[in-house]
């Protein structure tokens, strides 16, 4: 089992979802614990180290090492907000 590390913006997105979203985030999270390239994973163009995984209308930005799963950036999908605070990183 991998372990987690959150960066500071993806954790405060995260807290302030509603109850049922933050559920299904976090869950997604839990599980890259266990398989870090789920099957719906992506690799992110002109990241070559990074993944992108989607729970519904959010995104998950992500690499994994052989330890950790380190949690990038989290957000809506079909907003570039999560794009500009991942360049931020």
């Amino acid at each position: 089992m991998y372990k987690l590390d959150i960066t500071k913006s993806a954790g405060k997105f995260i807290k302030t979802l509603p109850p049922k979203q933050y559920r299904q985030v976090v869950s997604t999270i839990l599980a890259l614990r266990e398989n870090p390239t789920p099957n719906d994973s992506q690799q992110l163009k002109g990241y070559p180290d990074y993944l992108r995984v989607d729970i519904g209308e959010y995104r998950i930005i992500y690499r994994f090492d052989n330890e950790t799963v380190y949690i990038a950036a989290t957000g809506k999908r079909n907003d570039d907000e999560i794009y500009k605070r991942f360049k931020q990183i």
